[in-house]
């Protein structure tokens, strides 16, 4: 196997042991076995212009603006759409639903509403609203006039097509809303999840209120093509509210991580080159601070240390390698930063509680059985 390295500005190709962070974007191919055929040219790559036969390519880019965490996060949990619902509710009404753990969203579509999350402040919702809770824990949303709450088991849905209606079954109603959830299909979607806030509110998001609306009209049709048109549909959705949610006031965690500059470029250095053996002074360097200031500013931004974020995400990375059962335990270990399979076995097993191989084989079958039962749409 050779490893070879192509410099867009300098045009011309260097045979290398293992590829090194430059300042130019760069490509590593690893010719195996399949064929080629591309243009770079100022690092854009372009139409075909010269193929290379009987060979594989595997892209790598080392450059900071090429790793977007947040998409790659959003790749890495592996949204599924399960579940979508129109909602009305009128005169005095309430429900209680209880904690769920798996990620739900609301949009409302018209009127206003109280929601109670635990854990949360009660907040309004109000027309154009968008609401998305990554774990969802257990809430109450309701009117404004008095009721005693009624509980729902949010697993028992009801049939595809029906609008839920609350309260008063005649007339008009006060408040009109797009309810659902999803399953994440990575195995660690936990700590993933655990990075984000418990409650996102964005308040008068045009574009969310009308995925919302895109998402629940494909839902209810039986049209060619409807699961990959949901599942890209939930991508967008998560990527929107999240975007819209990034800012220094968001508690602890990614998004607030992303929000500061400095912070993110040490982020995107991580999520781009896994395989780097970053120090504490390095990332401190790419982000522009002293290694003290960098590591309390990180550390109050992201809720981790440093190293902390690094190893969760070389195990996050790893794990989904390892699901894949398509690449070798020493690859995997090479793309994780990781020198031998063994020293990456030791790590993967004080972290995850299970060496790599046993997680590799029950990964398919834990996520079969954390899914079973869930009511799909149709």
């Amino acid at each position: 196997m050779v490893a070879t390295t192509f410099q867009p500005r300098a045009w011309k190709w260097r045979a290398v042991s293992r590829p090194k962070p430059a300042e130019q974007p760069v490509i590593r191919t690893v010719f195996i076995a399949g064929s080629f055929s591309c243009v770079v040219d100022e690092g854009k790559i372009g139409p075909p212009i010269w193929t290379i036969i009987n060979q594989k390519s595997e892209f790598c880019w080392h450059k900071s603006e090429m790793a977007d965490p947040l998409a790659q996060v959003i790749e890495l949990l592996r949204p599924r759409s399960v579940f979508s619902k129109g909602i009305s509710g009128a005169g005095p009404w309430a429900v209680s639903y209880s904690e769920f753990g798996h990620p739900g969203f609301c949009a409302v579509i018209e009127g206003r509403c109280r929601l109670a999350v635990a854990g949360e402040q009660p907040v309004i919702l109000q027309e154009g609203d968008f609401v998305l809770l990554p774990a969802t824990p257990a809430f109450t949303i309701s009117g404004f006039e008095p009721a005693t709450p009624r509980r729902i088991d949010p697993k028992e849905a009801p049939a595809a097509g029906e609008e839920i209606r609350h309260g008063r079954p005649d007339g008009p109603a006060d408040v009109r809303l797009r309810g659902g959830y999803f399953v994440f299909d990575s195995p660690d979607a936990g700590l993933i999840v655990s990075l984000l806030p418990a409650m996102i509110h964005i308040h008068g998001n045009d574009r969310l209120a009308t995925l919302v609306r895109l998402f629940g009209d494909e839902a209810n049709e039986e049209r060619a093509g409807r699961d990959l048109v949901l599942a890209r549909l939930v991508e967008v959705l998560l990527i929107e509210s999240l975007r819209a949610a990034q800012g220094k006031d968001a508690p602890p965690g990614l998004l607030r991580g992303l929000a500061d500059g400095r912070i993110a470029e040490a982020l995107r250095w991580m999520h781009g080159d896994p395989a780097r053996s970053w120090t504490a002074d390095e990332l401190a360097r790419e982000a522009g601070l002293s290694r003290s200031a960098f590591f309390d500013r990180f550390t109050r931004s992201v809720g981790l240390r440093p190293m902390e974020y690094l190893l969760a995400w070389r195990m996050a990375v790893a794990k989904d390698l390892l699901r894949s059962r398509t690449i070798a335990l020493d690859e995997v270990a090479r793309r994780v930063g990781y020198g031998s399979a063994s020293t990456f076995s030791t790590a993967f097993s004080r972290h995850v509680g299970q060496p790599p191989g046993r997680f590799a084989r029950g990964g398919a079958e834990q996520m079969r059985m954390a899914v079973a039962g869930m009511p799909r749409i149709g």
